[in-house]
């Protein structure tokens, strides 16, 4: 199921329980499935969605992102009560990133330019068609088929 970028910014004093249930039924996954998927305990997700918590540690935040398919900075903005720019992308490094893991947090960072590891520019949109990346879940892009991991010889910083 496809979320438009838009869809997965958080709405303005959007509780985090609404949030973090709007984004999971949007993706169509049962509470036990986005617990599993994130790494919780499902009886700690519900307890989340029901309101009974407000605050995310490091772990939880990181696994939730990774199971909603969203930046770490969105979860932090809810707790926070703040509301993000919509053009936040999610981002990610086109020589180190594997397909099917999640993006490495420091990637995901509203600074974060180029990859801590190798220097090489972050990508956040197609090479081929410049759709953005919503979604790390598959390595090709949804709309022209193009590899995320391509690398453009003007991304690699010497």
């Amino acid at each position: 199921m496809h979320i438009s970028e838009q869809d997965k910014v958080p709405q303005a004093d959007e509780p985090l329980a609404h949030y973090v249930q709007r984004l999971r039924r949007s993706h169509g996954l049962s509470q036990r499935e986005a617990a599993l998927k994130a790494g919780l305990h499902p009886q700690s997700l519900g307890k989340l969605e029901r309101g009974k918590t407000n605050r995310l540690n490091h772990n939880t935040q990181k696994g939730l992102a990774y199971a909603l398919q969203i930046p770490e900075d969105y979860l932090e903005a809810v707790c926070r009560g703040e509301s993000l720019p919509a053009t936040q992308m999610l981002k990610f490094c086109p020589k180190c990133w594997k397909a099917g893991m999640p993006p490495e947090t420091a990637w995901l960072h509203s600074r974060a330019h180029y990859c801590f590891e190798c220097g090489t520019r972050l990508r956040d949109h197609c090479l081929n068609c410049d759709a953005a990346i919503t979604s790390l879940k598959h390595r090709f892009c949804p709309f022209c088929g193009t590899s995320y991991n391509a690398i453009n010889p003007t991304e690699v910083e010497h």
